[in-house]
């Protein structure tokens, strides 16, 4: 993911800040080709970053539920096999065992793998997060006249005003959304007509 933002970083040149008497407003214009940001906030604070989070949670606190439930099914079911003992032919009671033994195993392998595939979560959201978030910042580098993102915390020092994390959750917000649906059309963009929509009519003329 570092790599994406950081493929440009050999470009990198001393930035020139423009004096604020020289511009229409009260900031003062950096240029510098290298902009940067801070990956991991800018994933957290995003509305999908936030709903991915929520997500897991919500995931991982249902995965611990059935976990208990679980272990509470098979501790009841072995207390009733060692009261059945002593009443039982022991060829009958050893596939008795031998088929709580198999759903014990059974049960300890799809709980696993349940538990790799929540854990894997995260990393899978950020990195869906980052490809489709690369439009947007590729837009912010264009705009700035950039030719690389770096993470800021790669960095040992730079200006403030290189920093474009909360430009960039702004615009990947709009864009985006938390996610869950398809993502929107800039801002400046012009929509596209139906294919086979008729063109919109011209206003009447007013007498």
């Amino acid at each position: 993911m570092r790599s994406l933002l950081a493929a440009a970083a050999a470009a990198a040149g001393l930035a020139a800040v423009v004096p604020a008497a020289a511009q229409e407003g009260p900031q003062p214009i950096l240029t510098s080709p290298v902009l940067t940001m801070d990956q991991d906030e800018l994933f957290e604070r995003s509305a999908f970053g936030q709903r991915a989070r929520r997500e897991v949670e919500a995931a991982s606190a249902e995965f611990t539920a059935e976990n208990r439930r679980l272990e509470a099914e098979l501790a009841q079911e072995e207390l009733r096999l060692t009261e059945l003992r002593p009443s039982t032919d022991p060829d009958a009671f050893r596939q008795l065992a031998a088929e709580f033994d198999a759903r014990v195993v059974e049960v300890r392998r799809t709980q696993d793998q349940k538990g790799r595939d929540l854990a894997r979560r995260p990393e899978e959201a950020r990195q869906e997060f980052f490809r489709a978030a690369i439009p947007v910042l590729a837009e912010l580098v264009r705009e700035r006249g950039a030719v690389a993102i770096l993470d800021s915390r790669a960095v040992i020092i730079s200006a403030d005003l290189i920093d474009i994390t909360d430009e960039a959750i702004r615009r990947i917000d709009a864009t985006l959304g938390d996610g869950t649906a398809p993502p929107a059309a800039p801002p400046d963009a012009p929509s596209d007509p139906a294919p086979g929509a008729p063109a919109e009519a011209a206003p009447a003329p007013q007498p």
